[in-house]
């Protein structure tokens, strides 16, 4: 048996986790990172981006509240957090329900609007005015406060973020609004105001729930680690005891069909346990006294006593969900280089409608008029377009592989994905099904299929299962059989008519990439039947695509080097074999290094972090959770024809957005002159800015049949 090794780092300096929630971009981490290492006794700042959090490395002698202060000086709240707890803060609840009231409140605004182009005046105008108001600032006071509350939390101490000039023209926008209204003015520019919150909230929430589950997947990991375990004491008695008050030197009675709650090594007993968990193996793995186990993998067969050795952060499977986390940092990365763009936007505006402001003022223009092209400069130049570039491109696509069974869940895992040049597969449940089927069946006689099937029926045990479904799907009936048994490790043992039948380990040898179980029926010679892993549909085809779109393909598995020979070979592919989690994500750094840009495609509990690590990752729909939860897409069916038909889509994809960000660019360049020089209003701001988004939209939605 090969155990899991510890990638525990060496003794260090200790690490605080704080959850973040008011980083918004680039400016914010570059702010944290750089920022909090000036502080005494911090020696580094690490932000996931994608989780929000920040990891401090510290001084033993700071205190968490020492640390909290700190933060709290670069105008972030910060609440400390267990490391291996990833709670949900409810920001994706709470800006969907921004959202909808934003809609809401846009689109009753949009039909008073429309009546007061179409020719009301006066009295009826006003009225008009008046409902949009009231409909308006009590909108614009819910749905506006992720950005007023972050905007005030910059300004407050002493810096700027994205959200100052959006809240700014906002609330200018809608002062000027009423203020027009009081004084029975001709326009009120309350639409633009709502329908620019709306804009920015609906990427907002997008955003938030992706951020959402990429912290999912590590969660999903922690929760297949038992709550507890049964513990004897010294005088012979047992209890239940929480896995948080596990504690090393223990002794735990772990039970067939029970997971592990800590680390530790078999003192009492036999049996097999699954560590398709932490290795990726398919086939169970026989335990005895001495041999190390560890937490989340699966007892299978008989009761053993296990000492715990290690528990809680210290285990292995806490060690993998760390891994997973890392991976995502360096994910992050690519975020970071999208927001770099926004870092210059907050001045750059600023600078823009000051500018605005003091010229026209020193042309003799007025307070108002000059506060009026202001405004309009600050909502011209909202990004919208230029944010629905990607976004709407993105989410087009995202249904359009939907459509064809293709989840995608993380946006811009379809540029990533349209940059991959290397591709690769786990093997067990990746390029083959994962589910054993009985072979050469037809081999058995009508009793010897009867006798099996009864004696199937009653084990829950996979290769039990497999063989019930392949003989019921014949129409074969189950004998009537008495006194049955199914002793744990040995199968299950039955009478019929007096004679012993049994479905049981075989006595002989079996190919390396096979499973097999004996049919054990008195007076008559024992017939072993073998299962298979079936070869996903579509495999060969899809490696050969992936060739021609310039992706290579490679084998890294878990499994013996004799399971995957016979996979490799019919694909034509190269493998690497034996492989822990570890070992794969050093593959993945060693490609990247390379300058290659991995597509991971996995599914066991043990891809998680390489999924994760890999520059975009995809996930069968029968992966475990944690797989799922760190894939960047999903894809659905048993073929493996989905893979290569993301990557075209996402090469599509990629098209549509530089076409978009040209568009964008090009509106901004056109727009801005013309408020900056006085001819534009707010309304016709607003107008304009929603234009160009929905010229964004309308080519966008071209990708519709991208995924071919």
């Amino acid at each position: 048996m090969n155990a899991p090794t510890s990638p525990v780092a060496e003794a260090k300096l200790p690490e605080a986790l704080f959850s973040v929630p008011g980083m918004r971009c680039a400016g914010c981490i570059a702010k944290l990172e750089d920022g909090l290492p000036k502080t005494s006794g911090i020696v580094a700042a690490r932000v996931n981006f994608t989780a929000k959090r920040l990891t401090l490395t510290h001084l033993p002698d700071v205190q968490i509240p020492a640390l909290q202060q700190a933060i709290s000086t670069l105008g972030f709240e910060a609440q400390p957090i267990g490391a291996a707890l990833t709670r949900d803060d409810g920001g994706s609840r709470d800006l969907l329900k921004a959202l909808a009231v934003a809609g809401f409140a846009a689109m009753n605004i949009m039909l008073l609007s429309v009546s007061v182009w179409s020719g009301a005046e006066g009295a009826t105008r006003d009225l008009f005015h008046w409902l949009s108001a009231g409909i308006a600032l009590p909108a614009i006071a819910y749905a506006g406060r992720p950005f007023f509350k972050s905007a005030w939390n910059a300004l407050r101490h002493g810096r700027t973020n994205m959200d100052v000039p959006i809240s700014i023209g906002v609330v200018l926008a809608s002062a000027l609004s009423l203020f027009e209204t009081v004084v029975h003015g001709e326009h009120a520019y309350f639409d633009g105001a709502v329908m620019l919150l709306f804009f920015l909230l609906t990427g907002r929430w997008l955003d938030s729930v992706m951020r959402d589950r990429a912290r999912d997947g590590v969660t999903a990991l922690l929760k297949h680690a038992p709550a507890g375990a049964l513990v004897i004491d010294n005088d012979g008695r047992s209890s239940w005891c929480d896995a948080s008050s596990l504690r090393p030197g223990m002794t735990m009675l772990v039970a067939a069909g029970e997971r592990l709650a800590a680390d530790g090594a078999v003192i009492d007993g036999q049996s097999r346990i699954d560590l398709a968990l932490l290795t990726g193996e398919s086939t169970p793995v026989a335990i005895a006294q001495g041999d190390r186990v560890h937490a989340g993998t699966l007892n299978l067969d008989a009761p053993v006593r296990i000492k715990v050795l290690a528990i809680g952060e210290e285990t292995v499977i806490a060690d993998i969900a760390r891994l997973m986390d890392q991976a995502s940092q360096s994910r992050s990365r690519y975020v970071r280089i999208a927001d770099r763009a926004a870092r210059l936007y907050a001045p750059a505006v600023h600078t823009l409608a000051a500018a605005s402001f003091v010229g026209w003022m020193i042309t003799g223009a007025g307070w108002h008029q000059s506060l009026l092209i202001a405004v309009a400069v600050l909502i011209i130049t909202c990004p919208c377009a230029l944010g629905l570039a990607v976004p709407a491109a993105q989410i087009v696509t995202a249904g359009a592989l939907m459509r064809r069974g293709i989840l995608v869940k993380d946006g811009s895992a379809l540029e990533r994905l349209a940059e991959a040049d290397r591709a690769l597969f786990d093997k067990t449940g990746t390029l083959t099904l994962g589910r054993p089927e009985p072979i050469g069946l037809h081999d058995l006689g009508p009793e010897q299929k009867s006798v099996a099937l009864a004696l199937a029926r009653v084990s829950r045990h996979p290769l039990s299962e497999a063989l019930r479904r392949a003989l019921e799907q014949e129409g074969n009936t189950a004998s009537d059989l008495t006194d049955v048994r199914e002793t744990a490790g040995n199968g299950v043992s039955a009478k019929l008519r007096g004679r012993a039948v049994a479905l049981c380990r075989p006595d002989g040898t079996v190919p390396d990439d096979c499973l097999a179980t004996s049919l054990v029926i008195e007076g008559q010679p024992s017939t072993t039947i073998l299962f298979s892993d079936k070869m996903r549909p579509a495999a060969r085809q899809t490696i050969d695509e992936l060739a021609a779109l310039g992706l290579p393909a490679t084998i890294l598995s878990g499994d013996r080097a004799s399971a995957v020979a016979p996979i490799a070979r019919a694909l034509g592919l190269t493998a690497q074999t034996g492989m822990l989690p570890q070992d794969k994500l050093d593959t993945i750094a060693r490609l990247k290094a390379r300058g290659e840009k991995v597509l991971m495609v996995g599914d066991g509990l043990n891809d998680g972090p390489a999924l994760a690590a890999g520059h975009v990752s995809m996930a069968p729909g029968s992966a475990s959770d944690a797989g799922q939860n760190a894939a960047d897409a999903i894809f659905l069916g048993d073929s493996l024809a989905p893979v290569a038909t993301a990557v075209r889509a996402a090469r599509a994809t990629q098209q549509v957005v530089r076409q978009n960000f040209l568009m964008a660019i090009g509106y901004n360049l056109i727009a801005v002159p013309l408020a900056i020089m006085g001819l534009v209003t707010p309304l016709i701001a607003a107008l304009a800015m929603s234009g160009s988004s929905l010229i964004v939209v309308a080519n966008a939605l071209r990708l519709r049949s991208a995924a071919k």
